[in-house]
C-alpha cells in the first residue's frame, strides 16, 4: 500500500470499492494517452476543458478547438510520435483540482521530455486538463 501511496500521490480508500481522486485522475490521464496511441483526435478533445491553455514552448494556445487544431498533426499517419504515462499524481484537499506528471517518450521509449497537466473535476463529474505543459 505504501508504494501505491507514493505512486499516485494519495492513499486507497479502505474497502470501499471506489476510485479515489488521485486514482480517477491517473486513470483519466491513461486514457487521454490512449487516444494518441489509437490516433484519436475526437477522442482526445474529450479530455480538454473547452477554456484549457496548452502552450506550445511559451506560447500558450487557448481553448479546446484550438488546442485539438495544433496537436491534429500529432495524430496524422498510423504511429503515434509520443506517448506518455503518470508517474505522479496529486489532488487538492477540496477534491477539484489535480496535477499529473510524468515522461514523455518518442517511439523507441526513450525519455525525451515530462508532461505537466492540471485536471478540473467538471460539474458533471468529468475531470478534464484545464492546464498541459511539457519540459
Amino acid at each position: 500500500m505504501f508504494l501505491s501511496v507514493l505512486a499516485t500521490g494519495v492513499a486507497p480508500s479502505e474497502g470501499s470499492g471506489q476510485e479515489t481522486p488521485g486514482e480517477e485522475v491517473k486513470a483519466r490521464e491513461i486514457a487521454f494517452a490512449k487516444t494518441m496511441a489509437d490516433r484519436d483526435l475526437d477522442a482526445f478533445k474529450s479530455f480538454i476543458s473547452p477554456e484549457a491553455v496548452f502552450f506550445n514552448g511559451n506560447t500558450p494556445v487557448r481553448g479546446r478547438d484550438a488546442i485539438a487544431e495544433a496537436w491534429a498533426p500529432f495524430f496524422e499517419g498510423p504511429d503515434a510520435p509520443f506517448s506518455w504515462h503518470p508517474d505522479l499524481v496529486e489532488v487538492l484537499q477540496s477534491g477539484v483540482l489535480a496535477l499529473s506528471s510524468g515522461p514523455v517518450r518518442d517511439p523507441s521509449g526513450e525519455v525525451v521530455g515530462r508532461f505537466n497537466s492540471v485536471w478540473r473535476k467538471d460539474a458533471d463529474g468529468q475531470w478534464r486538463v484545464v492546464f498541459d505543459k511539457g519540459s
